[in-house]
């Protein structure tokens, strides 16, 4: 399957979907405090897409229960909502799509709890800087492979490992669209595969583990932690490559 490349009419759809998705994670910063219920946090989120005119895209995705994937502590991604009450110090993956007029929306961040200790602050800072460090990095005609070398020798620089068997990906009218862009170069040489071009959509997501990447599936068949079962780290922006220039589309 070739990546797609998107005209000015998917664009301007991208921008709107993938703003509500801002919004959201905005609105998340604002009101996710110790005590309330991830079941509560996802109704939050839920009803916030559903009033700005979007359905929340992960909801029945694949079979998906919930609006919000809410990965807590030791989950990377894909952390069902449950009753499970949030705790001073905990971190919380927050991951949510959109769907608009037809196009999606994808963005995530990982959250403090109130106050944490600095080793999670740490955990954090490496998925957010290596995600803005990614979008620095891209350039029209590099390979994706060279991308995913870069975003992976910048994670091991801060000491940790990036998750394996999980990747970013492309986006448009389909959720989950060609390429696969893992944190990590697959193969012997990162000068191989498809190219960056204009015109391409895709999101960035680097899931960030402190000592074992190797993933491990729970009895849910979704949430995914990492075989050394400390705590996680997971960002995520959508990006458009426009005129030689990379556009985040997922902040407000």
């Amino acid at each position: 399957m070739s990546i797609s490349l998107k005209n000015e009419k998917d664009l301007e759809g991208l921008r709107a979907a993938n703003k509500i998705v801002a919004l959201t994670l905005d609105y998340a910063a604002e009101f996710l405090k110790p005590g309330m219920t991830l079941l509560e946090v996802n109704k939050k989120i839920d009803d916030f897409i559903t009033s700005h005119g979007a359905y929340p895209a992960f909801k029945g995705l694949y079979g998906f229960p919930a609006a919000a994937c809410l990965s807590l502590n030791e989950v990377v991604i894909h952390g069902i909502p449950d009753k499970t009450v949030l705790q001073e110090g905990d971190i919380l993956g927050v991951d949510i799509g959109s769907k608009l007029n037809g196009y999606y929306g994808d963005s995530a961040r990982t959250f403090p709890i109130g106050k944490i200790s600095a080793k999670d602050e740490a955990l954090i800072a490496c998925s957010k800087d290596a995600l803005y460090f990614a979008i620095d990095t891209i350039k029209v005609g590099m390979h994706f492979k060279e991308l995913s070398h870069e975003i992976e020798k910048f994670i091991l620089a801060r000491g940790f490992v990036p998750l394996k068997g999980f990747c970013g990906h492309g986006i448009g009218k389909r959720p989950h669209e060609e390429p696969e862009i893992p944190n990590y170069l697959e193969g012997k040489t990162p000068k191989a595969g498809p190219k960056i071009k204009n015109g391409m959509v895709f999101c960035i997501e680097p899931m960030i583990c402190q000592k074992d990447g190797t993933p491990v599936v729970g009895s849910d068949k979704w949430k995914v932690t990492s075989a050394d079962g400390l705590r996680t780290s997971h960002y995520e922006h959508c990006l458009a490559v426009v005129n030689n220039k990379v556009e985040i589309l997922s902040q407000a």
